[in-house]
C-alpha cells in the first residue's frame, strides 16, 4: 500500500507538502496540489484513518440515527446519505432505533463511544433524549424537525396543500384522513397542510391517527368500514395507504372504483402495488446530500443557527384516485 513518503518521492516534494494537500490545507500551490492528488490516485493511496484520528482527534465518521428501517423510505434515505458521505471521505455509522426512545438513546451512547464527529438524526419522539444534553458534537435533524436544531426536510405543508387541491380537482367533496402520529411534527405538517388548504366544497368527514409503520388500529379499520360518505382516503404516508387498500379489499371494496386512496412519500413500492398509488414524492437523494453538507459545515466549526432547509415536493398521479363527476 502506498504511503505519504511514496507520494512525496514520486512528486519530488516534502512529506509535509503531501500531508497538507491530502488534509485540504490551503498553503500549497495549485499545480503542486493537482500533481500530488494525481500521483496519490495512480499509486492507489488510502489514508490511515486510525492514525489520523489519533493525530487530529477526528474520526471522519458520522452517525445516522433512523427510526424504522422496515419502512422503505428510511433505507432509501440512508443510501442517499451514505453515497454523499462516502464521496466526501466520511464513514457512516447507522443506528436503527426501531421506533423506541430507549433504543434511540442507546444508539446515541454507542455513537459517542465510537467518537463520531457529528450525528444526523431522524427523531422518534417530540423531544431530544437526555443523553444529548451537553453533547459537544454537532447534531443535524433530517426529515423530522425539533425546535433548536438545524433540519433538512421536505416541505410537508406543501404536500398537504397539493393533495387538497388535487382532491377537489378530482371531484371529491368528502374525505377521510388516516393521519400520521400526533407526536411527530412532520406528520402534523402534512395533516395541517391538507386541512388548512382544503378548498371550499371539500370536507373532512373523519380523521384517525395511526403509526407511520402502516399498522392500522381497530379505530382506523372501523373508520374504513363506515366511511361516512368519504370518497377519498388521504393517508399520512404510503405504508398507511397500502394497508388501507388491503383493508378495503377485505371489506369487498375496490380502489379506486368504490373509494379512492392517496399516500405520501413515493416509496418504491407505490408503483408496484395494485392499484398503483397516487402520492406525494419527496426528493430523497437531495435531502440526504444536503444533510451531509450541513453536518460537514457544522463539523468544520460553522455556527449553529437552527436553520431549516426545505425541499419542494411533487404530486405523482397514478391509479388509486378516481375522478368523480362534479356535483
Amino acid at each position: 500500500m502506498a504511503t505519504v513518503k511514496d507520494i512525496a518521492a514520486a512528486v519530488g516534494v516534502s512529506v509535509a507538502t503531501v500531508s497538507n494537500v491530502l488534509n485540504g490545507r490551503p498553503n500549497v500551490g495549485r499545480e503542486i496540489r493537482a500533481r500530488v492528488l494525481e500521483v496519490a490516485e495512480q499509486l492507489g493511496y488510502r489514508p490511515n484513518r486510525a492514525a489520523q484520528a489519533m493525530r487530529t482527534g477526528r474520526t471522519r465518521a458520522i452517525g445516522l440515527v433512523l427510526p424504522d428501517l422496515t419502512n422503505p423510505f428510511f433505507p432509501e434515505l440512508a443510501q442517499a446519505v451514505e453515497n454523499t458521505a462516502r464521496a466526501a471521505g466520511l464513514l457512516v455509522c447507522l443506528v436503527d432505533s426501531q421506533g423506541r426512545v430507549e433504543a434511540e438513546a442507546d444508539g446515541f451512547s454507542l455513537l459517542m463511544q465510537h467518537a463520531v464527529d457529528g450525528i444526523l438524526w431522524c427523531p422518534v419522539g417530540p423531544r431530544p433524549p437526555p443523553i444529548l444534553r451537553g453533547l459537544q458534537k454537532p447534531v443535524v435533524l433530517i426529515d423530522r424537525p425539533l425546535p433548536g436544531y438545524d433540519v433538512v426536510q421536505s416541505d410537508y405543508a406543501m404536500g398537504g396543500r397539493l393533495l387538497a387541491e388535487y382532491a377537489r380537482r378530482m371531484g371529491h367533496g368528502r374525505v377521510g384522513l388516516l393521519s400520521g402520529p400526533r407526536r411527530i411534527e412532520s406528520a402534523r405538517q402534512r395533516r395541517d397542510g391538507f386541512a388548512g388548504a382544503s378548498p371550499r366544497g371539500l370536507k373532512v368527514a373523519w380523521e384517525v391517527h395511526v403509526g407511520f409503520d402502516g399498522a392500522l388500529s381497530a379505530e382506523a379499520e372501523a373508520a374504513l368500514r363506515r366511511r361516512r360518505g368519504a370518497t377519498l382516503i388521504v393517508c399520512g404516508n404510503d405504508l398507511i395507504a397500502i394497508s388501507a387498500i388491503r383493508s378495503l379489499a377485505r371489506l369487498g371494496l375496490r380502489v379506486p372504483e368504490d373509494v379512492s386512496v392517496s399516500g405520501f412519500d413515493n416509496i418504491r413500492w407505490t408503483d408496484l402495488v395494485a392499484p398503483r398509488l397516487t402520492t406525494i414524492a419527496q426528493p430523497v437523494g437531495a435531502i440526504g446530500a444536503k444533510a451531509v453538507e450541513v453536518i460537514r459545515e457544522r463539523m468544520s466549526g460553522a455556527p449553529h443557527v437552527g436553520r431549516r432547509t426545505l425541499f419542494d415536493v411533487a404530486l405523482v398521479e397514478r391509479d388509486s384516485v378516481r375522478r368523480l363527476a362534479r356535483r
